[in-house]
């Protein structure tokens, strides 16, 4: 055998001579020792396609016959010769009464070498193969199983199965001894399951007496259709004490006809190797899948394919219109994680750049899970709203209706809804319906109301317990601590505080502070500044040095209505651990003490329409910081690489892929989704958000000058910004300033459940230190997240070296941290915080009046009015409620944290009982996590909003809108 074709390429491969047959295999091979892979080129091919095609069309006329194959011929980069055409015009004239003769004769003569291990004695392995059929996941459309049924009968154009020995070698191949071929048959005869859409089939392999274990699956699919495989198990014939051993197979993969591959879809069993344990049959099978996930780095990419590879951010905007440019990230002055590459053709105005297209962008087959998850349904919620519910509703907003005047207005939204019908179905009858979802069924999503086309919302939880409660200076404090973005607050050290910012022409004028003792001092509750800091009492929101440089550009946008400022917000920790505003600084690009304002809070708690404004613009500076970097950047982005190394680098069968496999589920989806619709040029964040079109580079400034490989675990976090000191005797190894911190407290359980699971995972594979310096896949694993997937930041501080099972550990437990805890913390809130604008505002247009100006006077006259006209117009506030209500929601069936829904996905029992132990621990988390927020010595668990902090309970009893749960992955 020459590679790992071990199943003829197609039957009617060999109408061609047995020479040119022998020569077709060797060429469509992926050699085991890494040679590139070749697509197949056997003289029969022409045959072959035209088979493909010509039996489902033989009721049609010639033409089309023929057009349909040299269609076909022609995608396949093959000629299609004049020789060729008089071929395709005379198979399509054969007589029907003939055709079954004709089919019988070829068949007779497709007797290929199927490769299987020479033996003179064979035993039967028994199995259940487990799919879901395309037809399944789509509506039950049986057309392509009568196809696959009519090719089954016809062609013997089947599913194929082999099996390969992990640990008896074959001296003619190098390999694992080969199964005979095993055809699965009765593709549309079984009826079961069809409510899940699992159909299951009895299978048979005979396989040598002395074959040893099957270690490996060998999958052609010969049919037109893909489908989803799930799994393979086997009984193995009873060993000398009568024991019967079962093999398991996890397979959840896509398989789509065998000319889509370069080579036989490879699967393994549910026993995982390092790389110098792994059985001597499935050395170069491990090597040859790992080559395929790879990829050469050339073409573009089909839906079909399974390559993982990267590139920067170069598909955000289009250079072809000048006010739709954006800058690509990635790179020194921009830099960004990368994403997965897809090869699509760049624009003739700037070559640098990939066009964008309306079809979904290209990932890995399988990052796309199968029809019937709710996580794709929610992701095309996602695309259908930015497709056509955000036209609709700012086409329907205008004029007079787009503004609110008062907060009762704001509240009608909620009560009344928006009847948007008329206006949706002119936007759905005017634009290309490219995505799944029905825009009038993601309106039923969002409400409860019953008619289709009325817009209605959640009443978000910020306002459902205490409607005035968001407007409490406390509340304004306990969100920083506990809210959708509790990961910047940090404690101040020094005063006055004094700018960072490279500022050598002095563009931004005197980098201290404009906030005095003068202007904190008195809500220090008698004590002096210093007093303060030394006693850990000071804490700053400081977003002055990320936002200064751009507060003018974005001033001056004229395609955008929004003003901003470089905000710093200065807090008190009161006797209470109550976090509570001292002054606010907003701060333009000014050099003079004009451009650089303070607030205050009232005394007494009078009403401060001044004050309130400025909270609202430090809000809004939180909240694009939040979405731009705490949520898209640190989680989303990040992320990315990790999966893409994770594949190219680590087999399937190293155990550190199997531990993070079910971090990953789905987030490559969902990125693809958000650079369609989110991110891009006029996308929601440009429409919605302050920034605008500078958005996305603030967040690439923001990576480049905060994101540190180190700093993404929690404990280190809260070093970093000074919120908890080194701890030996705790279990997290730190302890906070003040135990009244939520998001910190309750993620500091998370991180131990996460680190013990973890750790006990690692000593199941690992002896010593010295083994995971030897572990060539790992190394290389961490060298190419590093110099590659996070290449703009290789020379930065921070990455650990991985020389010790210590290191792994924390390595791992931070990236387990990202797409679940962190996730969940900036994500899974965003709806019952955001959804209500005043209290998260996305974007403010209208800077804080100067006194004694005619704003100010308008502000006195109508400050209800002027307050509510400072932020975004009601159409901005209902595109960001419905798309963070959709980011909101968990799936039906989402996988929580101590939770592996695939089926058999180790057969270690070691593992198993590590794993049941992280789950107790979860369990015991999530009961501390309630009785915290019970407790009344506890404020900032509700604060004035009464709004318990849930969104790191591990577990959400209910899916969607439900504030709580911790997912693996970064599912939406």
């Amino acid at each position: 055998m020459q590679g790992c074709k071990l199943i003829p390429a197609t039957a009617a491969a060999a109408a061609a001579s047995s020479a040119a047959v022998t020569s077709s295999l060797t060429s469509n091979h992926v050699v085991a020792g890494g040679r590139a892979p070749q697509r197949l080129q056997e003289s029969g091919s022409q045959q072959q396609q035209l088979l493909k095609v010509g039996l489902p069309m033989m009721a049609s006329d010639s033409a089309k016959v023929f057009s349909a194959n040299s269609a076909r011929l022609q995608a396949m980069n093959r000629p299609c010769s004049s020789t060729q055409k008089k071929s395709s015009r005379q198979l399509v004239a054969v007589r029907a009464t003939q055709i079954d003769t004709f089919i019988k004769g070829l068949q007779e003569k497709l007797h290929l070498p199927t490769h299987e291990s020479e033996s003179s004695e064979y035993v039967s392995v028994n199995g259940t193969l487990t799919v879901r059929k395309k037809s399944l996941l789509t509506y039950m459309d049986v057309g392509s199983d009568l196809i696959d049924d009519t090719e089954d009968a016809l062609f013997d154009q089947k599913v194929l199965l082999q099996l390969v020995s992990s640990d008896v070698l074959d001296p003619r191949t190098n390999i694992g001894k080969v199964s005979k071929e095993c055809q699965v048959v009765n593709w549309n005869m079984v009826q079961e399951t069809v409510k899940s859409g699992d159909v299951k089939y009895p299978v048979t392999l005979m396989v040598p007496k002395d074959f040893g274990t099957p270690g490996a699956l060998i999958v052609r699919n010969l049919h037109q259709h893909e489908f989803f495989l799930k799994s393979l198990s086997l009984t193995l014939p009873a060993d000398v004490d009568g024991k019967k051993k079962e093999v398991f197979f996890p397979c959840n993969s896509w398989v789509y006809n065998a000319n889509k591959y370069n080579c036989d879809r490879i699967f393994f069993s549910n026993q995982v190797y390092l790389p110098d344990q792994t059985p001597p049959g499935l050395v170069q099978l491990r090597e040859t899948e790992m080559i395929n996930l790879r990829g050469y780095g050339l073409g573009e990419r089909k839906v079909w394919d399974r390559i993982y590879d990267y590139a920067v951010y170069n598909d955000l905007g289009n250079p072809t219109n000048p006010a739709d440019k954006r800058p690509n990230l990635g790179g020194k002055d921009l830099p960004y994680p990368r994403r997965c590459r897809t090869g699509r053709k760049s624009y003739d105005a700037d070559p640098s750049m990939e066009v964008r297209v309306s079809e979904n962008f290209y990932i890995p087959r399988d990052e796309i899970f199968d029809g019937q998850k709710q996580s794709d349904f929610l992701s095309d919620q996602l695309t259908s709203a930015a497709h056509n519910l955000i036209p609709a509703i700012e086409g329907l907003l205008t004029g007079g209706k787009n503004e609110f005047n008062t907060f009762k207005d704001v509240r009608n939204l909620y009560q009344d809804g928006i009847d948007i019908g008329e206006t949706l179905q002119t936007v759905v009858d005017t634009k290309d319906q490219s995505q799944k979802m029905d825009p009038f069924e993601i309106v039923k999503k969002l409400g409860a109301d019953d008619r289709s086309n009325v817009l209605k919302y959640t009443i978000p939880q910020v306002i459902q317990f205490n409607e005035q409660g968001w407007l409490d200076d406390e509340e304004f404090g306990r969100q920083r601590l506990a809210g959708i973005n509790p990961m910047h607050i940090e404690l101040l050290t020094s005063f006055p505080v004094v700018s960072k910012l490279d500022d050598p022409e002095e563009r931004f004028g005197d980098p201290t502070s404009a906030i005095t003792h003068k202007h904190i001092e008195p809500y220090l509750d008698g004590m002096t500044v210093e007093q303060a800091l030394e006693a850990k009492k000071l804490y700053i929101l400081d977003y002055h040095d990320l936002y200064l440089p751009y507060v003018k550009q974005i001033n001056e946008l004229k395609s955008f209505d929004s003003q901003t400022y470089a905000s710093r917000s200065i807090f008190f920790l009161d006797k209470n651990n109550v976090l509570k505003p001292c002054a606010i600084e907003l701060a333009t690009e000014d050099p003079t003490p004009r451009g650089k304002r303070v607030f205050t809070p009232p005394k007494n708690n009078q009403r401060d329409w001044m004050w309130d404004l400025a909270k609202a613009h430090a809000r809004t500076n939180d909240s694009g910081f939040h979405q731009l970097y705490s949520h898209w950047t640190r989680t989303h982005a990040v992320m990315e690489p990790f999966i893409i190394a994770t594949n190219r680098q680590l087999s399937v069968l190293h155990p550190i892929h199997l531990l993070l496999v079910p971090h990953f589920k789905n987030t490559m989806n969902i990125n693809a989704a958000a650079r369609k619709a989110l991110i891009s040029v006029n996308g929601v964040i440009e429409k919605t958000f302050t920034p605008g079109k500078f958005s996305m580079e603030i967040s690439s400034k923001i990576y480049g000058a905060l994101w540190h490989f180190d700093d993404q675990g929690l404990p280190n976090d809260l070093l970093k910004r000074g919120m908890a000191v080194e701890d030996a005797t705790s279990e997290s190894g730190v302890k906070l300033n003040f135990e009244d911190y939520p998001y910190a407290q309750d993620g500091l359980d998370l991180w131990c459940a996460f680190k013990s699971w973890v750790t006990d995972y690692v000593n199941i594979y690992y002896a010593d230190d010295k083994i995971v310096q030897q572990d060539i896949e790992l190394q290389q694993w961490w060298s190419e997240i590093r110099t590659k997937g996070h290449g703009d930041k290789k020379d930065a501080p921070g990455w650990p070296s991985l020389t010790s099972k210590a290191s792994l550990v924390e390595t791992l437990t931070t990236i387990l941290w990202i797409p679940s805890a962190h996730h969940a913390a900036v994500n899974f809130g965003q709806y019952a915080y955001t959804g209500y604008m005043p209290n998260q505002p996305a974007v403010m247009r209208r800077p804080v009046p100067e006194v004694n100006s005619k704003e100010y006077s308008q502000l006195l006259a109508s400050p209800e009015k002027f307050f509510l006209q400072s932020h975004g117009k009601p159409s901005q506030a209902t595109i960001v409620m419905t798309v963070v209500e959709i980011l909101s929601k968990h799936a039906q069936e989402e996988e929580y944290i101590g939770q592996r829904l695939v089926e058999g996905w180790t057969n270690n029992n070691e593992v198993l009982a590590a794993f049941q132990k992280y789950g107790e621990k979860l369990q015991t988390a999530a009961v501390a996590m309630k009785e915290r927020n019970e407790n009344p010595a506890l404020p900032n668990r509700r604060g004035p909003a009464k709004l318990p902090y849930t969104l790191l309970y591990p577990k959400s009893e209910k899916h969607g809108l439900t504030g709580m749960g911790v997912p693996n992955s970064i599912s939406i």
